[in-house]
């Protein structure tokens, strides 16, 4: 084998090790489950309202806050009369292993009106909301996303 050869196959190994490290730290690394999922709704006085939930999953992230997603079911559907509808929800896609959060169908029902967002919590961290999006059975979904006051 000549130097050329060894120096290409050295060039592709690295290439595919670093690809599959990228890929890794992207979708496995750093989400984790979380142990317990709560939730609140900001009513229009800005008070937190808990949701009363259950069938709770839910993933999150040290690195980022935009890396939390939940899925779960609302007991109550009280809170929501009082929450603030938030104006422009855009689910964000979580990593493939999190089947339970659809983020394509959950942006299709919120444009077409059969699923309805609410504020979480403004600024849970500095630029970010949480996000909650509620469907008429009691199925929710929840996600934070940048809310443009770091623009």
């Amino acid at each position: 084998m000549t130097s050329g050869r060894i120096i290409v196959v050295v060039i592709v190994l690295s290439t595919i090790l670093f690809g599959v490290g990228l890929w890794y730290t992207n979708t496995r690394a750093y989400y984790a489950p979380l142990e317990e999922v709560s939730l609140t709704v900001q009513a229009e006085d800005g008070t937190l309202v808990p949701l009363a939930i259950s069938d709770a999953q839910g993933i999150d992230a040290a690195t980022s806050p935009l890396r939390y997603r939940a899925c779960f079911t609302l007991d109550d559907m009280a809170p929501l009369a009082d929450a603030t509808p938030y104006a422009d929800p855009t689910p964000l896609f979580p990593p493939a292993w999190f089947d339970c959060f659809d983020a394509s169908a959950i942006g299709g029902a919120l444009e077409s009106g059969a699923a309805q967002a609410y504020m979480s919590q403004f600024d849970f961290a500095r630029g970010v909301d949480r996000v909650v999006a509620i469907f008429p059975d009691g199925r929710g979904f929840a996600w934070t996303q940048l809310n443009g006051t770091l623009e």
